[in-house]
């Protein structure tokens, strides 16, 4: 059981038979009355962030939550196949389900994949992936790492993101997820 006064930034807790993050916390302690807590959450099957009043000392259940390390396999119609990297068992999701990491599905990478009473509701991508790039308009000559200059460039997954201007059609480059930056050329 978790009690509001051991409410924390990312604390889960199960809400009204969801499970929910909390997103921001103050305890409020009025001059008339008893203390509460006022909160921000965010369902983690929906996404939806909603606020809620709950009285100080509360308690709520821990949601039956579960990680696992699972790997992209394929694309078989509408339906996205990984493989758990312990039992090999293999799960298909949905698009719905993928919405957030779409853009940086790569066969053979390895997921996280958030179980929620044994059905998955959510899947992260590793921070940072290195990506082939497919296609880079040329950069005009005499163009440097220095000069600033940016470009869209296409990645193998169908991203499309700004990269400095040196960066050519089949250069491998790294991406941070969870922005969809650029970071750097990779050396292969």
């Amino acid at each position: 059981m978790i009690s509001t006064s051991d409410f924390r930034k990312g604390a889960k807790i199960l809400f009204k038979e969801a499970p929910f993050m909390v997103l921001e916390y103050h305890h409020v302690k009025p001059g008339k009355g008893g203390a509460f807590v006022r909160t921000k959450m965010k369902n983690m099957i929906t996404g939806l962030v909603h606020e809620e009043l709950f009285r100080s000392g509360e308690k709520f259940p821990e949601p039956d939550l579960e990680y696992r390390e699972m790997q992209y396999l394929y694309k078989d119609d509408e339906l996205y196949n990984f493989m758990d990297q312990e039992s090999f068992e293999q799960v298909a999701l949905n698009k719905e389900q993928l919405s957030e990491v779409l853009d940086f599905l790569k066969e053979q990478t390895i997921y996280t994949i958030l179980y929620f009473e044994g059905r998955p509701i959510g899947v992260t991508a590793p921070i940072f992936m290195e990506l082939k790039v497919e296609d880079a308009p040329p950069g005009v000559k005499g163009d440097t790492a220095q000069g600033g200059g940016s470009k869209p460039i296409t990645l193998e997954t169908g991203l499309v993101l700004q990269a400095p201007l040196f960066v050519e059609t089949g250069d491998i480059v790294k991406v941070d997820t969870r922005d969809s930056k650029y970071i750097e050329r990779v050396k292969k």
